[in-house]
């Protein structure tokens, strides 16, 4: 069974694996994320040529934050600065002389989704990670689509709120109310610091819904705000792409309350919309979780070194 070798990049650690041709995931590991990349390099190298002793690698692929051109060259490298303006492809390629994939890690999860996730057999779809900011992967006619630049899919960025040209505009998008730290956590700890300054911080949403269902009036109108946000952008994603399938990703789409309030939230902003509520039952698509949660980057990553593989095959 042709096996290949896998990276996830974060801003914290490195994951890899062994992955398979049916996406399975084994002797999954870690290393810490430094911020230079030639000690980043050295690690990635290492760490191949040690698999590579024990079983053939057919390919390497590797998610990673960021702006990726399709060729593997990282044009900004999101948390690893290092990383901005870096030919991260062609210098593991280079070093490990394997043929080398490299996938921004929304996009990576996206595609992963198609392959063993909740979006098989699904040509146009989104997928949507919400995190500490919020990321995204657009899969038209089952590819990727990565945009001029390769920085499709930033729908954080998105302003969504009345402007107050006051405050820097960033404030105002979604990255700042529809993501899980940046949003419903930060705002619920600044909210709950205005009522009581000594209020120790959260650091998990999870909290933030566990006071909420307790009643306590604050976590309540942060969460109701937060779930509000998240469907505006969906409703504008329906919009925008008409998609057959929105995908919610992130540790949160694990939380039924969440995903149970969000479908709620959602399904009264479309009844509200005429145009959007009048094609509801024949031209809208769903919402759904994603399947994949911590080994998406990995098993995204190599499905598109494995898929370039299968096609130059197919074309010698």
């Amino acid at each position: 069974m042709t096996t290949y070798m896998s990276f996830d990049v974060g801003g914290t650690t490195i994951k890899y694996a062994y992955v398979d041709e049916q996406g399975k995931v084994t002797e999954k590991q870690a290393f810490p994320t430094v911020d230079n990349a030639e000690k980043l390099i050295s690690q990635m190298v290492a760490v191949v040529k040690d698999y590579a002793a024990k079983k053939t690698i057919a390919g390497i692929g590797i998610s990673a934050p960021g702006i990726v051109r399709h060729d593997g060259f990282m044009l900004t490298g999101g948390a690893i600065q290092a990383f901005n303006g870096y030919p991260l492809a062609a210098t593991i390629a280079t070093q490990t002389g394997l043929p080398v994939a490299v996938e921004n890690d929304a996009n990576a999860a996206a595609i992963a989704e198609q392959w063993q996730g909740n979006a098989v057999g699904c040509q146009n779809y989104l997928t949507v990670v919400l995190g500490t900011g919020v990321g995204g992967g657009i899969v038209i006619n089952g590819d990727v689509y990565r945009g001029s630049h390769g920085m499709a899919g930033e729908f954080g960025w998105n302003v969504t709120h009345d402007v107050d040209p006051t405050h820097e505009l960033e404030s105002f998008s979604l990255n700042q109310h529809a993501a899980v730290v940046s949003g419903l956590v930060n705002r619920y700890n600044q909210s709950k610091q205005q009522v009581a300054a000594d209020a120790t911080p959260v650091t998990d949403a999870r909290e933030v819904f566990a006071a909420a269902k307790a009643g306590e009036s604050i976590a309540q109108v942060e969460v109701a705000g937060f779930v509000q946000d998240v469907a505006i952008m969906l409703l504008n994603l329906f919009a925008n792409f008409d998609p057959e399938l929105i995908l919610v990703g992130g540790g949160i789409s694990a939380n039924d309350d969440f995903i149970n309030l969000l479908q709620a939230k959602l399904a009264e902003m479309i009844a509200r919309h005429e145009s959007l509520n009048r094609i509801k039952n024949i031209a809208l698509g769903r919402v759904k979780p994603a399947k994949l949660r911590n080994d998406a980057g990995l098993i995204g990553a190599t499905y598109q070194i494995k898929k370039r593989l299968e096609s130059e095959a197919k074309h010698e």
